[in-house]
């Protein structure tokens, strides 16, 4: 069976602005404030045609407190996917304290995927923006990249790379594999 090299992202911080409020990252619970970084579909692009399989693993908990519409959420998800090509969207709607498997820092959506696509997650990257991505990522084997988005909150996971844009770690990516990438 062929194992396919995957990217794991997180959405909020990585490929879209998120809301910051006192220091800290949000998502965003309308369409109006729903805004892709510049830089990511470039970045994102530049992965896919580099052979990875693109994955997007987001905690949405604000779709289980009632705050956000799931259908919302799936209308920012097609933005993302006209956007870029992304080749899977998971999506843990769970509240922090319903303890389940799928929410970050825990690996589940992360085994979804790798089940889904074949996916080798010790040939896989995850690019995240807050320390359950990258502990989620590192309990699955996978190469980290954190964005320091400069929130306040501690990063208690330590990542392989530091980066401050998802184009700089795909850059980054890019470089570990021999590639030098084009300039945005």
């Amino acid at each position: 069976m062929i194992h396919h090299r995957a990217i794991f992202l997180d959405r909020d911080g990585v490929l879209n602005r998120p809301l910051i409020q006192n220091q800290k990252g949000y998502a965003p619970r309308t369409l109006a404030d729903f805004s892709i970084y510049r830089e990511a579909p470039a970045a994102i692009a530049m992965l896919k045609e580099a052979g990875f399989i693109i994955v997007v693993v987001t905690n949405q908990p604000d779709i289980g407190h009632g705050l956000v519409a799931a259908s919302d959420v799936a209308l920012m998800h097609q933005q993302l996917q006209a956007a870029m090509p992304i080749d899977g969207i998971f999506v843990c709607p769970h509240r922090q304290d319903e303890g389940c498997r799928c929410r970050k820092p825990r690996p589940g959506m992360i085994e979804e995927a790798m089940r889904r696509f074949a996916i080798d997650t010790t040939k896989s990257f995850l690019i995240g923006d807050r320390s359950s991505d990258i502990a989620a990522g590192q309990v699955m084997g996978c190469t980290t990249v954190f964005i320091d988005r400069h929130y306040r909150e501690p990063l208690t996971a330590v990542p392989d790379w530091q980066a401050s844009s998802v184009w700089e770690a795909a850059e980054w990516i890019m470089r570990r594999l021999g590639d030098v990438p084009k300039s945005l």
